[in-house]
C-alpha cells in the first residue's frame, strides 16, 4: 500500500464497490426496463423492488456496523493519544469538537496533534481544512 495522504486516503472494498453493487444496479435497471416493456410488468416490478431492497440492505449493514465501530475506536485512540501527550483527559475538550473534526484529527502525527486541536477549536475548522493543515500525514491503514 502506498504512503497514505489526503489525496489517497479513501479506500474501496472490491467485492462490494466493483462487483456486488454494479451487478445489483444492472439487475435493477434491467428489471425496471422489463417492467415498462413486457406484458408481465408486475413480476418485473417486483424483481426491481427486490433488487433495490437488496442494494439498500447490503449498503446499510456493511457501512453501519463497520463505521460505528470505527468511529468508537477513533475516538478512543484520540483520547489515549491526547492523554499520553498532555497528561490531561481529552473528554474535557471533546465536547467542543464535532465527530467529523475528531475523525480528521486522527491523521495528525503526535508532533502536530495538540496545536491542531487548539487551532480547530479556536477557528472551528471543518474536516477538509483540518486534513489540509496536516504537514506530516499519519496514515490510517487499517480503516474500514
Amino acid at each position: 500500500m502506498p504512503t497514505q495522504n489526503y489525496n489517497n486516503h479513501i479506500r474501496f472494498y472490491t467485492p462490494h464497490h466493483f462487483i456486488y453493487y454494479p451487478v445489483i444496479l444492472f439487475l435493477t435497471g434491467l428489471s425496471i426496463y422489463f417492467a415498462f416493456t413486457r406484458a408481465e410488468y408486475l413480476v418485473w416490478a417486483m424483481f426491481a423492488v427486490l433488487f433495490i431492497i437488496l442494494f439498500c440492505l447490503a449498503f446499510m449493514l456493511r457501512q453501519h456496523y463497520a463505521l460505528t465501530l470505527q468511529n468508537r475506536i477513533v475516538k478512543l485512540e484520540l483520547r489515549y493519544r491526547y492523554f499520553s501527550l498532555t497528561g490531561k483527559r481529552f473528554e474535557i475538550i471533546e465536547g467542543q469538537l464535532n465527530d467529523s473534526q475528531i475523525f480528521s484529527l486522527r491523521f495528525a502525527p503526535d508532533e502536530e496533534l495538540i496545536q491542531l486541536i487548539e487551532k480547530t477549536i479556536a477557528e472551528n475548522l471543518d474536516s477538509k481544512s483540518i486534513k489540509k493543515s496536516i504537514v506530516r500525514w499519519k496514515g490510517d491503514y487499517e480503516r474500514v
